[in-house]
């Protein structure tokens, strides 16, 4: 009885993380991975550390439609067709996941081990304050106040990952 809109997302895509260590499936962290996270959709870039040659990217776990947060441990389940762009962006020296859409850039804090979500969120606001310093040219202050001001913050799974928004239009 119940309907719902279909909103397809891709729940993991990643690269191999550095040295041997090899991650289930369950898992996100600085590489990627199961981040589950409804932003991960058509037309949205997402932004990966590399730390191999070739990246080793990998992607699955197709959801038709998932609420914030992956409360009940999935979404609604599905196959996808994907078609996806590679491009390299040498010297980024990205820390972790980030992303952007049409209107906001955003950055992703997940962790493997023992999920905390003090610790995520404090990795997506480091990991923004950096991207707003580096990337946008903006002194640690104004990007201190542009955070305060105009962070929005996605609990991406109830383990603990985070997405922290800001809107394009304020870096204007």
């Amino acid at each position: 009885r119940l309907t719902f809109a279909a909103e397809p997302t891709l729940g993991c895509i990643g690269v191999a993380p550095e040295g041997d260590f090899s991650p289930r499936s369950g898992p996100a962290g600085y590489w990627g991975g199961n981040l589950d996270y409804r932003l991960v959709s058509e037309g949205n870039t997402v932004m990966l550390p590399v730390f191999h040659a070739g990246a080793l990217l990998f992607f699955g776990d197709g959801h038709a439609v998932q609420g914030d947060g992956e409360a009940v441990g999935s979404g609604v389940e599905t196959s996808l067709d994907v078609e996806v762009q590679v491009e390299l962006r040498k010297g980024q020296k990205l820390n972790g996941p980030r992303m952007e859409t049409a209107s906001e850039i955003v950055s992703i804090g997940a962790t493997h081990e023992a999920p905390a979500l003090d610790r995520t969120v404090e990795m997506a606001t480091a990991d923004m304050l950096a991207w707003l310093v580096n990337g946008f040219g903006l002194t640690p202050a104004e990007a201190h106040l542009t955070i305060g001001t105009q962070a929005r913050y996605d609990i991406i799974t109830l383990h603990g990952s985070v997405g922290l928004r800001i809107s394009k239009l304020a870096l204007r």
